[in-house]
């Protein structure tokens, strides 16, 4: 099969979907709702998000110029590298996971970077991430662990499968034991088949990305800006729960959880997590107490807002670095 075609049909398949699931939350909602409540929101605090939100790119931008050797091309400023993240967000909004790419190429045609050193700091900047993610659900279920232990209870009964692992203890501890054996001896086996080299490569790269971040020239820069990042994250999902009625009175824990399921929401290989985000939040907000219809608004206003935020400042950003011209390597004679 052509390579484009094939690459259009899963770019449409991605955005069926999307559009699918979005259609299926929302049939039932009146638009008049979702207009109701926007007029009654409070826009400062949704305008207060976005602008929150737009320090994050900026900072997403600046830890990136940490990691792009300055030994390669014009050195590049953290302004340059934020018109480049946007241009990044800009792309996903058409095709998933093309932002990588696309701001990557933005800096090798302006500064002359060689694309595979971007995409390898992309890498980087994409494991740490994953690891902060990871490390924001434990703290949401720090912070939250009676509600996950009732999401949990609500698909197991949690109280009868404590009873029966006490009850059979030696057979537990056995089976453990051969379970981990099992896939020691799977994982020495087929250790050159595709998909384990393609597990211990994603696991690879996630070591040897912390592992080079100590080697910059500021690591403590890097880090700080990696945890502001994600607590702009979590400013920008409280900033709007302040500004809807029905969503005010959650605690930030609780805020915090539904942070984490919109980031998981994000991470779905859909334009934009269309779809996958509102599904998640409201399901969330819903076991929070929060009407069902007032959470899909919800998710509705966030998702928005911010789409329509960063489809701007992409724009803008884009015909940013259009302006400036291709860098041309000089010539050594």
């Amino acid at each position: 099969m052509n390579p484009t075609l094939k690459k259009g049909i899963q770019i449409a398949i991605s955005l069926g979907i999307a559009v699918w699931i979005f259609w299926f939350l929302y049939k039932d909602i009146d638009a008049s709702s979702l207009w109701n409540q926007l007029q009654t929101s409070n826009w400062f605090w949704i305008g207060g998000s976005l602008l929150i939100s737009w320090v994050g790119f900026w900072l997403r931008g600046w830890r990136w110029t940490l990691l792009i050797s300055k030994e390669e091309g014009i050195p590049i400023n953290p302004t340059r590298s934020y018109h480049a993240v946007m241009v990044g967000y800009l792309a996903n909004l058409l095709v998933p996971r093309a932002g990588e790419v696309a701001r990557c190429g933005i800096l090798t045609r302006t500064n002359g970077v060689s694309l595979g050193h971007l995409l390898g700091t992309v890498i980087v900047e994409r494991s740490i991430d994953l690891l902060f993610l990871v490390g924001t659900i434990a703290l949401a279920f720090l912070f939250e662990n009676q509600l996950f232990l009732e999401l949990f209870s609500g698909l197991v009964n949690v109280d009868s499968l404590g009873e029966k692992l006490g009850n059979n203890l030696p057979i537990v501890l056995g089976g453990g034991v051969v379970l981990i054996l099992f896939f020691y001896f799977l994982f020495r086996k087929f250790k050159n088949h595709g998909l384990i080299n393609k597990l211990q490569g994603f696991f690879r790269q996630i070591f040897s990305g912390v592992k080079s971040i100590s080697q910059m020239s500021n690591p403590a820069g890097f880090w700080i800006t990696s945890v502001a990042i994600w607590v702009i994250y979590f400013l920008t999902m409280y900033f709007v729960s302040l500004a809807i009625e029905s969503t005010a009175n959650l605690t930030p824990g609780e805020v915090l959880l539904v942070m984490v399921m919109g980031s998981i929401g994000m991470v779905a290989p859909v334009q934009g997590g269309i779809g996958t985000f509102h599904a998640l939040v409201a399901y969330i907000l819903i076991q929070l107490g929060v009407s069902e219809t007032d959470g899909k608004i919800f998710a509705a206003i966030i998702h928005g807002t911010q789409l329509v935020f960063m489809l701007i400042l992409g724009l803008i950003s884009w015909l940013e670095m259009m302006r400036i011209p291709a860098w041309i390597k000089p010539d050594k004679d």
